[in-house]
This record gives C-alpha cells, sequence and structure tokens, in this order.
C-alpha cells in the first residue's frame, strides 16, 4: 500500500510538472502566434505558392495588402514570409535596421552565379566589393564611357532595320550585356566576347530553371556553361596580370584591390563578382528599356515631347551635335522623367529578398527568425497615396519632390544597386538616337505580361524598325528574330 501511494503521489507531481510544461509552452505558442502579421500560410509544405503561380503575382500580392494591410503574412517558395508594403517598414529592414536582416537566395543561384558574389553577402566584405564596384562606375568613369556605348547603341539600333519582326526584350539584352561587358572588361576580342556571350547565354537561360542536376536538363548545362565561363574569366585575370593593363574597369579594380593587411582578393572571389555583376546589369535594365518602347509608342504626346526635346538640343549645338557629350546627357530633363515614370510604373524588380537573423518586432508584430522578408517594392510605387492615379504614365510626376522612401526602383540601403548611374547613361543614350532616328511599330499589340523573371510586356514586345531617313518603313515579316 505504501508502495502504491508514493507511486501515486510522484504520478501526480510529473503529471502536475507535464501539465505546466505543456501550458506554458502551449500558451508561448498561442502569443506568438497571435503576435504574427495577419495571412495565410496556406496548405501545409506548399503554402500559397500555386496561387501565386496561378495568376498575375501583382494581382496575388495587392489582394493580400487589401485584405490584410501593410504587413501581412504568407508561405511561398518552401518558406514562411512577411511582406512589406509600406516606406516605413522597407527602410525598417533595408536600411535602420539592416543588420537585424540578411540577405536569402536559393542554393541554386549561388551555384551559377558564385557563393563570393556581392549579392550573398552583409558586412565587411560586402561594403568592401560594393566600394569597388562603385569606384569603377564612378561618374568621372562612366563619362569616359560615352563614345563606346554610343557606338554599341548605333549598330544594335541598326541591327534591327533588316525587315524582320523583332522581341525587342531579346535585342535588349544583347545591347545591355554589350555595355555590361565594356564596363567589367573593357574592350575585348570578338572572339573572346562571341565566347563569353555564348556561354553566359546558356546561364542565363538555366538561372530560373527547376534546380536538379540531371544530365541534359537546361539547370546541368548552365552549371557546365558557368564552370567554362569561370575558365575564361581566369585566363583573362592571368593576361591582364602580365600586361598590367591601366584601364579602370572592375576586372582591374578587382585585381588591384589590396586590404589593410596587404591582401589581395582570391581569383575565385574576382570570377564569382564578375558573373554577378554580368548578371544584374543585363536583364533589368533590358526589361525597363522594353517597357519603355511600349510606353513611348501607347503615348505619342510623351513621344513627341522627347523628340522635341532632342531636336531642341541639336539646334542649341547650332545643328553641328554628331555625338552625345556628358553635358548633352544632363540636359534632357523631360527624358530623364520619362525613365523614372517607366521604372515606376513596370517596377520590374517587384522585391527584394531578406532572411530575419533574429526574432524581430516591427509594428506590433513578430517576424521570427529564419522567416523570408519581402518589402514590396511594386506595392510602393503604385500605391496613390504617394502616386496619384497610378496606373496612368505621366512623367510630370516627378518634377516635384517625393516622399522619402516612396521610389526605390534601384532598391534601398547598402544593398542598392551601385551601378544605377551607367543603367540611367545607357537607357538615355539609345532612348535619344531610337527617338531621332528610327520609327517603330508593335506588331501584334498586346497589353499582358510575362514574368522571366522580371517583369516583361507579353511575347518580348514583338516589334519593327526602320529609320526615320528611309522613305517607308519595310512590310511586315512573320520571323521573329529572338537571339
Amino acid at each position: 500500500m505504501e508502495g502504491a501511494y508514493i507511486f501515486q503521489c510522484i504520478f501526480f507531481i510529473l503529471l502536475a510538472i507535464f501539465s505546466y510544461f505543456t501550458f506554458k509552452h502551449n500558451n508561448k505558442a498561442s502569443k506568438i502566434k497571435s503576435k504574427l502579421p495577419p495571412g495565410s500560410l496556406g496548405w501545409p509544405y506548399i503554402g500559397e505558392t500555386l496561387k501565386l503561380f496561378s495568376q498575375n503575382p501583382s494581382v496575388f500580392f495587392d489582394s493580400r495588402q487589401q485584405r490584410h494591410g501593410e504587413i501581412f503574412k504568407t508561405h511561398i517558395l518552401g518558406y514562411p514570409c512577411v511582406m512589406l508594403a509600406s516606406p516605413e517598414a522597407a527602410r525598417f529592414v533595408l536600411v535602420t535596421h539592416a543588420d537585424l536582416f540578411k540577405p536569402s537566395y536559393p542554393r541554386s543561384k549561388e551555384m551559377l552565379i558564385g557563393p563570393s558574389a556581392i549579392f550573398f553577402h552583409q558586412g565587411d566584405y560586402h561594403s568592401r566589393i560594393r566600394k569597388l564596384v562603385q569606384n569603377s562606375l564612378s561618374l568621372t568613369v562612366i563619362r569616359s564611357l560615352i563614345p563606346a556605348i554610343e557606338s554599341i547603341a548605333l549598330s544594335t539600333l541598326e541591327s534591327w532595320c533588316n525587315g524582320t519582326i523583332i522581341s525587342t526584350f531579346q535585342q535588349m539584352k544583347k545591347y545591355t550585356f554589350d555595355v555590361a561587358v565594356l564596363s567589367v572588361f573593357g574592350e575585348l576580342d570578338s572572339k573572346y566576347k562571341d565566347r563569353l556571350k555564348y556561354n553566359y547565354h546558356i546561364v542565363d537561360k538555366g538561372y530560373n530553371s527547376f534546380p536538379i542536376n540531371l544530365p541534359g536538363n537546361l539547370f546541368r548545362k548552365a552549371l557546365l556553361a558557368r564552370r567554362r565561363l569561370e575558365g575564361m574569366i581566369h585566363d583573362k585575370l592571368i593576361e591582364t596580370r602580365e600586361k598590367k593593363w591601366e584601364q579602370i574597369n572592375l576586372l582591374n579594380c578587382l585585381l588591384n584591390y589590396k586590404d589593410e593587411n596587404g591582401k589581395f582578393l582570391t581569383d575565385d572571389q574576382i570570377v564569382d563578382n564578375i558573373i554577378g555583376v554580368l548578371f544584374a546589369a543585363q536583364d533589368t535594365t533590358a526589361s525597363v528599356l522594353t517597357w519603355i518602347i511600349k510606353y513611348l509608342g501607347d503615348h505619342p504626346d510623351i513621344l513627341a515631347a522627347v523628340e522635341s526635346e532632342h531636336k531642341a538640343l541639336y539646334v542649341s549645338s547650332g545643328g553641328t551635335q554628331t555625338s552625345l557629350t556628358w553635358a548633352d546627357t544632363r540636359n534632357m530633363p523631360y527624358t530623364q522623367r520619362v525613365i523614372l515614370e517607366s521604372m515606376r510604373m513596370a517596377s520590374i524588380v517587384a522585391f527584394t529578398y531578406r532572411e530575419a537573423a533574429v526574432d524581430v518586432e516591427y509594428d506590433g508584430f513578430l517576424i521570427p527568425k529564419g522567416w523570408k522578408v519581402l518589402p514590396l517594392f511594386r506595392n510602393i510605387h503604385h500605391n496613390p497615396e504617394f502616386f496619384p492615379q497610378p496606373k496612368e504614365f505621366d512623367p510630370s510626376r516627378f518634377e516635384g519632390v517625393l516622399k522619402p522612401n516612396t521610389y526605390m526602383p534601384f532598391g534601398n540601403g547598402t544593398h542598392a544597386c551601385p551601378g544605377n548611374e551607367v543603367a540611367k547613361l545607357e537607357m538615355l543614350i539609345l532612348i535619344y538616337h531610337l527617338v531621332k532616328n528610327f520609327r517603330w511599330e508593335l506588331a501584334s499589340p498586346k497589353n499582358g505580361v510575362e514574368y522571366a523573371p522580371f517583369l516583361i510586356p507579353e511575347e518580348g514586345l514583338c516589334a519593327k524598325f526602320w529609320k526615320k531617313s528611309d522613305a517607308q518603313g519595310p512590310a511586315p515579316s512573320l520571323h521573329i528574330t529572338q537571339s
């Protein structure tokens, strides 16, 4: 009897302890759940990924913002996420409390670009690489690039006037890649550049493919092409060291850098960052340029205003202007506003990825450690509170001063795009020569969009181009030039 009594006492004591910790755990879980932002995590494992990809992603995010407000949760691409759609929240994550959040990319992206690329880091290493990229693309440097960029722009536009219908986006990718190569390497041997472009194109095609390394699939081909790119750039490093070239470009800035201890960057670090810059410099700028052509074609009055500004620039030169100068590029305020409005309207970089490094509380809500955090740039750019009638293409909205942190086409904070000035310059130069010397019309005007992965007009905006000096444009062709 005594043993049974003792056993009962021990049992009830253990039951009380278990109940206490169970209650404490459940109470804590309940508190955590109650502090999470509103929204749905969807189905187990799948989350709301299928909903995201079954509709326009902009509609997916807009509908949830309307339902839950400017901070809400979801579960996409295998991760629980917190979406932030206010300027204050974006600044909190990207600027004032950036140390609480780390860059976050799928492992497959690191494999194709390279783990030492600037995108995947923060802290001292990121700051040093960012400074080197900025130095290689400083205003002093890009001024000297104007003649070369202008030559690439004119050659690109001339190539479109061959009587065929082209995919504008694919052709813009060629242009922006050539400018990126110029910024990274300077002038290159044409055979080397063709090999570089060929292998990069394969990596680019596999970048957003399903990341399974199986023989013959896009991801495997991209990995192999990436290995060839690495070898080519290594060879270029050896050649540059031997010849001791003094050109100011990204390659030389990375190659000649020494830290305070006299230590150089490794070749792998240089290769990864060069491939990373090529990625960052191509698709985004090509997408914006494609949208600019679409918007100008849709708004004849705005196109006429751009033409008038360019004509005035030519007249002010005494009718002797044959090429653009740095001063000319600073004297096109309306064209600049067209570029700014195009970047707002399209918002091709709709959001950016971060991951909470610790539990973070914002605006009364908990962002748990390990959750993805996505500042929604597009939602901010299309908020009527900051941009009245946001669906209207209106360059005049950039005549005044904008509310801080409401316009972030190049991101914000330490991870904002360090090449934004050269991107705007190459857009300005191509637009100037396009509007001044060429005409175009859409082959099949459509208002749909595609995601590749950036927002582009449907079918890459198929169009035909011809010189204004031609009496008539060429007859439309059914052939579409894709690459």
